[in-house]
């Protein structure tokens, strides 16, 4: 006899009692982007709904967040051309825009969890992920290994909850756990951005950050996209390393990667839920050709079925308004 498979989606509460995955508010986190200055709000065109915020309106929209029943965000700094020098200067400042961000953010929302944006392309005048060797034009990972873990401390000692290095330096992970814990944080979690390919997905996210590098790629620390194993390889180096939560970046397109990581490692595991693929889902929504809510939802999903437990996501707030919506 055939199995009759149909017996189980019959109706909607059937179909709820064996769904295999579910998506809920506590896996969302939502990237906001802080510049210094008062009453500043500009939408990103390029990104509808997503815009560079000064202090005293980041702190509005989380208190919108936690509304929604949203509990962590992830916090990036856009600083004004005239401030960025060749080592992100801004970014090892008690003074600088994380750290006094962080420190208003904390004091106002001290439930709310913070992760930090650990890079310097947003804070150097070449844009680049940190200090440039000038003969070969490209990062030097040593020497920007070193002002990783200044920058770390900074975020460490101003609020952060989780801290997150974007860089993909070789050894990042090891020099950030060292001197978190050598410096009495111990206790505070790295997300490892373990495996972040060099894709053309971000390219609104350079928009919003102002981070698009002055010259060149960054193909020679991000990650080749044809490239499965060594993905994998590099999220279980993290995880020997001392990283406590994993990443994949982008995400939509490399859920092969997602599935493969998620079946060799214990660690929890994010995914982000890149610029690009925002755009292109409001693009089809402004055009009128998809049906958008569902193929949000059907979206995250498909990031939860191939093994991610935390979606970093532009859609977070529309998400958390239909899971509500659903209760």
């Amino acid at each position: 006899m055939f199995k009759r498979f149909r017996r189980l989606r019959l109706n909607e509460n059937i179909r709820s009692l064996v769904r295999e995955n579910t998506l809920n508010l506590d896996d969302l986190i939502y990237p906001l982007f802080v510049v210094n200055g008062t009453n500043i709000k500009n939408e990103i065109a390029s990104m509808p709904g997503v815009f560079q915020m000064s202090l005293d309106e980041i702190l509005k929209e989380c208190e919108e967040l936690i509304n929604l029943g949203i509990k962590a965000i992830i916090l990036f700094g856009v600083l004004e051309g005239s401030k960025k020098d060749s080592c992100g200067s801004d970014a090892l400042s008690n003074d600088g825009l994380i750290a006094k961000s962080l420190r208003a953010i904390k004091a106002k929302f001290p439930n709310l969890v913070v992760i930090t944006d650990l890079c310097f392309c947003e804070y150097t005048d070449h844009g680049h992920c940190g200090i440039i060797d000038p003969k070969s034009k490209s990062v030097d990972n040593d020497l920007t290994l070193e002002i990783s873990a200044k920058q770390a401390l900074i975020h460490a000692k101003n609020g952060a909850d989780m801290i997150a290095p974007s860089g993909m330096m070789d050894g990042i992970i090891e020099t950030l756990r060292k001197t978190l814990d050598k410096n009495g944080f111990e206790n505070l979690p790295i997300m490892a951005y373990s495996t972040k390919f060099a894709s053309a997905y971000y390219g609104p996210f350079r928009d919003v950050a102002d981070s698009a590098p002055s010259y060149g790629d960054r193909k020679t620390y991000q990650m080749d996209f044809a490239n499965g194993k060594e993905a994998l390889c590099e999220s279980l180096e993290d995880e020997k390393q001392g990283a406590d939560i994993l990443m994949v970046k982008p995400a939509l397109a490399y859920l092969d990667v997602v599935k493969e990581i998620a079946n060799h490692s214990k660690l929890p595991l994010c995914i982000y839920n890149v610029s690009g693929e925002y755009a292109l889902l409001k693009a089809g929504q402004k055009a009128g050709v998809i049906d958008y809510e569902k193929i949000m939802l059907e979206t995250m999903y498909a990031f939860k079925r191939a093994g991610a437990k935390l979606i970093i996501t532009y859609h977070a707030k529309e998400v958390a308004k239909l899971l509500k919506n659903k209760e």
